[in-house]
């Protein structure tokens, strides 16, 4: 039996990462894992037990913690996609918040943190039929992935579809604020010490801001068969 490739996406915040991952992985047949979410779990799990918030942030307690934090992804029969639970109780709407997002890449810069989420997504996806999307998967947790696809796209999009994502979840929020914490996010991704966002040598860039969700679909999978994926 052919060994299933693995596929990592990486990118900017409010690309649409994990909406062609999953469609990705859907088409093919194969895992989904959004990493992102791993390391906003720990965030909301930190700011629950009063470790971190807007005023106060723990790096010794987030460490200490680490051991305490208990994640899985579990497929949702509603939705078809994979949602992440911590200790049993499923947080993929808490995780989404202003008041995650804006303290999440102070944590996932942590040393200990990334040690951590690193080796078990490397668990989760070592024996291939994986579609693994976040900020340093090509670079890092798989550097020898068969396809890396790098995603980017318009300031003012992706403003409009974090802004839309958050309304549909009944968050109100201004255009403004989340221009302000993609920028955040944006220079804490790309300047911070451990694994910092960045383009992989022979990642294959796609630019969404003018394509259907499936558009970008359509050429995912053509690059995922070229470097041997078999569709369903």
């Amino acid at each position: 039996m052919m060994r299933k490739i693995t596929i990592a996406v990486d990118g900017y915040s409010s690309c649409g990462k994990s909406t062609l991952s999953n469609d990705l992985a859907h088409k093919l047949g194969y895992s989904y894992i959004d990493t992102g979410a791993m390391y906003r779990a720990v965030t909301l799990h930190c700011m629950e037990e009063k470790i971190i918030s807007e005023h106060k942030f723990s790096e010794e307690g987030i460490i200490a913690e680490l051991p305490h934090i208990k994640l899985d992804f579990v497929v949702s029969e509603i939705s078809g996609k994979a949602e992440i639970y911590i200790h049993g109780r499923n947080i993929e709407q808490a995780i989404r918040t202003l008041e995650v997002a804006s303290l999440v890449s102070h944590v996932s810069a942590i040393h200990e943190v990334r040690v951590q989420m690193v080796h078990l997504q490397r668990e989760m996806g070592k024996k291939g039929g994986v579609v693994m999307d976040g900020r340093d998967i090509g670079t890092t947790v798989f550097p020898h992935a068969e396809l890396k696809i790098f995603m980017t796209a318009n300031e003012d999009i992706r403003i409009q579809r974090r802004k839309l994502e958050m309304e549909e979840k009944g968050i109100k929020v201004t255009a403004e604020e989340v221009r302000k914490n993609i920028h955040q996010r944006d220079m804490d991704d790309t300047t911070r010490k451990e694994s910092p966002l960045r383009q992989a040598e022979d990642a294959v860039v796609l630019d969404n801001s003018n394509l259907t969700r499936e558009e970008q679909l359509d050429l995912a999978l053509r690059w995922s068969v070229e470097r041997g994926a078999k569709l369903l």
